[in-house]
């Protein structure tokens, strides 16, 4: 079903629509934990060598599928296989999945937005406890903005079997959250170093799936919005604008949030130094000035030999101070974003007003990101005749959006963040690959790389150069295939699957295995999406079969 006429009013207005989809939270939330998980500036060769090989090229060719087929993922890959359909339903459950949980971003940004009005911000201070004698234990043995973060905001379970209840203030959030989205989709969419790190495969893989999130490639978003354009509009030149602007903005943020990490952990550390001086100068009634962090090994050797029985017993109270290790351990997963910022915000004069102003802009952030997922699944939707002629968009996206707000109510629970971290690092990785996968092999070798070179000629007056063709039908597929094998032969060495648990009595997080059932969770959302392919394939197959049967033969 052609679009009657193209939404976008001109060019410019579609390449700042594909900038506020991919220039979002995977920007500033999910780039910089994936540096800090995976060794900081090494992980920057394998995400560049991501971004020439599949970011850029395989961005435009979802653009020019979805500008050329006019349709959105579903009917656009119908056209050019009717075998490939599930390659657009895949697309569409990946959509869902990623906007279950993703919107819970918006909702802790809420959650930070309303309590910056404060004074002081709650996450400035440790809270008294419940005699009012001195401060909360577990905020004392971590810091105020993961008390904030873990207690305050998530109230988080010791582990995931301990599910715990809804917490309201979260879910309330949630639901604005949604409300927010709703309300922006009846305006329309127009109005929106550690280089041993390198031999690891979950670098690359993860290097690969951040392009994906971030650039918005195997989602099916890119080739809703491109379906809205004008055939003759150049979509190799918007292809780089945004691949670009993509991948400077994600710089930027890691730059920025990395400086304020370094901040943290240089003072945490300089603040353990001083305790232990002063723990040991107090001990041993040393001299003002004798002992001082330059000479402080030295000293602790020395104190050691002169005064064994005392330093033996002093030693539990005597931490281990290391910036190495506040820099590997401070601050660890999807709450990066929020306490290094929260901690940055807390220092500066009038930190109300910062707080304020960052929060709004993840907000914006964010609803610009879940605008474009939640067009990639109400778009194949809306062009479905049986559906769209039955119901108005109006209803249709506030289904998706109901259905969304009440399953994603889940991750407002004490458990889980921890389902959270389950959606967000196995409900669209293998997915994303399979999916560019066959997208790549079906337009070079099904559709054909001539007769799609002569559709780009079209539209946008000449061929592709041999670097998009090199890319298309080679080194994109095979680095692709090299990935799902890194993928496979990591999940068979790695064993059982382990995550983080926040562990309140020791004011950090510790590794736990999942539970069986976690792990069935984890297979059944591979599953839902991965098997879309070959079922489509399959159902295809089989209704030709049966519609060949029926035709009775002439005698």
């Amino acid at each position: 079903m052609e679009k009657s006429r193209p939404l976008w009013d001109n060019p410019l207005q579609f390449v700042f629509a594909c900038i506020s989809y991919a220039v979002g939270l995977g920007n500033v939330w999910r780039f910089p934990y994936l540096c800090q998980m995976y060794g900081g500036g090494g992980f920057l060769i394998p995400y560049f060598i991501m971004l020439i090989v599949e970011g850029m090229p395989l961005l435009y060719l979802e653009l020019a599928v979805g500008q050329h087929m006019r349709q959105g993922s579903i009917g656009a890959w119908k056209i050019i296989s009717p075998y490939l359909c599930g390659v657009g339903v895949a697309s569409v459950v990946v959509s869902f999945f990623l906007s279950m949980y993703y919107n819970v971003i918006n909702a802790w940004a809420f959650w930070y937005l309303f309590h910056s009005f404060q004074e002081p911000l709650p996450w400035a201070t440790c809270p008294l406890n419940s005699n009012r004698t001195g401060y909360e234990e577990e905020c004392e043995k971590t810091s105020t903005t993961q008390y904030f973060w873990y207690r305050q905001t998530l109230n988080i379970s010791p582990s995931l079997e301990a599910s715990g209840s809804v917490q309201w203030e979260q879910a309330l959030c949630l639901t604005l959250a949604w409300l927010v989205v709703y309300l922006c989709i009846l305006r329309g969419t127009e109005s929106t170093g550690k280089l041993e790190q390198l031999s690891n495969p979950k670098t690359w893989i993860s290097a690969a799936t951040q392009i994906f999130f971030s650039l918005g490639l195997g989602f099916g978003s890119l080739i809703a919005f491109a379906s809205y354009n004008e055939p003759s509009n150049n979509c190799e030149r918007h292809a780089i604008i945004v691949s670009l602007i993509n991948s400077t903005t994600s710089i930027f943020a890691s730059i920025v949030t990395f400086s304020i990490y370094g901040f943290k952990a240089t003072f945490n550390y300089e603040s353990c130094i001083s305790k232990v001086i002063l723990l040991l100068m107090n001990t041993f009634d040393l001299e003002e000035g004798s002992l001082t962090a330059d000479n402080l090994s030295e000293m602790k050797d020395y104190l050691m030999a002169t005064h064994p029985q005392e330093y033996a017993q002093l030693s539990p109270q005597l931490k281990n101070c290391s910036l190495e290790a506040e820099l590997d351990t401070a601050v660890q997963g999807t709450g990066l974003a929020f306490i290094v910022y929260s901690e940055a915000i807390k220092n500066m004069e009038v930190p109300q007003l910062y707080s304020v102003l960052y929060f709004a802009m993840l907000l914006m952030l964010g609803i610009g990101s879940m605008l474009g997922n939640t067009a990639a699944i109400l778009t194949p939707l809306t062009d479905s005749r049986v559906i769209a002629a039955r119901f108005p968009k109006e209803v249709i996206s506030g289904a998706v959006c109901l259905i969304n707000c009440v399953i994603g109510l889940i991750f407002t629970m004490e458990a889980g963040n921890y389902w959270f971290d389950i959606f967000n690092d196995y409900a669209a990785t293998l997915s994303l690959l399979l999916i560019v996968l066959v997208e790549t092999i079906a337009v070079c070798y099904i559709y054909g790389i001539r007769r799609f070179e002569k559709d780009l000629q079209t539209m946008i007056g000449r061929k592709p150069n041999w670097y998009w063709k090199v890319m298309w039908a080679f080194a994109s597929p095979l680095l692709i295939i090299s990935l799902f094998i890194f993928y496979l032969t990591d999940y068979i060495l790695t064993g059982t699957l382990q995550y983080q648990a926040w562990d309140a009595t020791q004011g950090q997080l510790v590794t736990k295995d999942y539970p069986g059932y976690a792990l069935a969770v984890i297979g059944l959302l591979v599953a839902a999406s991965t098997m879309c392919v070959p079922l489509g394939a399959l159902v295809t197959f089989i209704r030709k079969r049966l519609k060949r049967e029926s035709v009775p033969t002439v005698a």
